[in-house]
């Protein structure tokens, strides 16, 4: 009797442990400590938009133009790092934009998180949309002179672009040895949200996306408004309702997407009208949110 019971804890003993491999670290179905919910068949993707750039700080129209990371945007992504190395996250392979600020902020992330050897991909679809001939200018100088409304018009209306550059300008990527390889045709002048959205989602479709579906953790290091493109995607948010969202700098926004549909899963901590979450003090993160919507008072 004595021998069958000490076979019987064997025995149960085994069967405990290899069902903690089959789904636990080393499953398919592996879950890090981050994560509040019984989620076992899910994809993890990873967003971040790139830490407060010089001209985030000097409050100038962007774009496309290569400025880099301040002191409290290099802060920004090594917090970011940081609290996704404390919350267990690792990836299998990254991609970011052409612009110096977001690669920087994504190698700063995988330094932290030990990563830097995974596979990179810059896109240029990944960049910021193109403002125009908005672009180097003060926000706020151009309220002053064009009113809030006009400004609000271009800034945040989904499908009017701002005045295009032209394409003498420096401002213009046919001009810059960046994009050498892309023809002329296909380089914005200007763009709306809309044609932001449309610019990038191809590449969503035909690139991230089958690595998705193919079981790696995506982390993706890009900018304000093709991140805004993708979630408007991800979550299903009206064209009328994305004018509204702002994504703070260096925040990571992490999404468990259902391995079937693709689909979000909500997460009880989520900031409508998104269904992921965002890591971090939440009370900093709404105020940091604050912060962009107050670009143009």
């Amino acid at each position: 009797m004595v021998m069958f019971q000490s076979i019987f804890v064997l025995v149960a003993s085994f069967v405990s442990c290899s069902a903690f491999t089959a789904n636990g670290f080393h499953g398919k179905f592996a879950r890090n400590k981050s994560s509040s919910t019984a989620l076992s068949m899910a994809h993890t993707l990873v967003l971040v938009r790139h830490g407060e750039s010089t001209w985030n700080q000097e409050n100038r129209f962007t774009g496309w133009v290569d400025c880099p990371l301040n002191e409290k945007g290099i802060q920004e992504a090594t917090s970011g790092g940081k609290i996704l190395r404390e919350e267990g996250f690792t990836f299998d392979k990254a991609y970011t934009s052409t612009l110096k600020r977001a690669i920087k902020t994504l190698w700063l992330i995988l330094e932290e998180l030990d990563l830097m050897y995974i596979p990179i991909v810059n896109l240029w679809k990944l960049n910021e949309r193109h403002y125009g001939a908005l672009q180097g200018l003060n926000k706020q100088e151009t309220v002053d002179k064009h009113g809030k409304e006009q400004v609000l018009v271009w800034r945040r209306s989904y499908d009017i672009p701002p005045p295009p550059v032209d394409e003498s300008s420096e401002y213009f990527p046919g001009n810059d040895p960046m994009y050498k390889n892309v023809p002329k045709s296909e380089l914005p002048k200007a763009e709306s949200l809309k044609l932001t959205e449309e610019r990038f989602m191809s590449d969503w479709e035909n690139v991230i996306l089958p690595e998705i579906k193919s079981g790696k953790k995506i982390l993706i290091a890009a900018h304000g408004n093709t991140l805004r493109a993708l979630v408007k995607h991800l979550d299903d948010i009206s064209s009328d309702d994305i004018t509204e969202l702002n994504i703070p700098t260096g925040v990571p926004l992490v999404y468990e997407l259902d391995e079937v549909t693709l689909k979000p899963i909500p997460h009880p901590d989520a900031i409508a009208p998104l269904k992921g979450r965002y890591l971090g003090d939440q009370e900093d993160i709404r105020r940091r949110i604050g912060a962009v919507l107050a670009q143009t008072k």
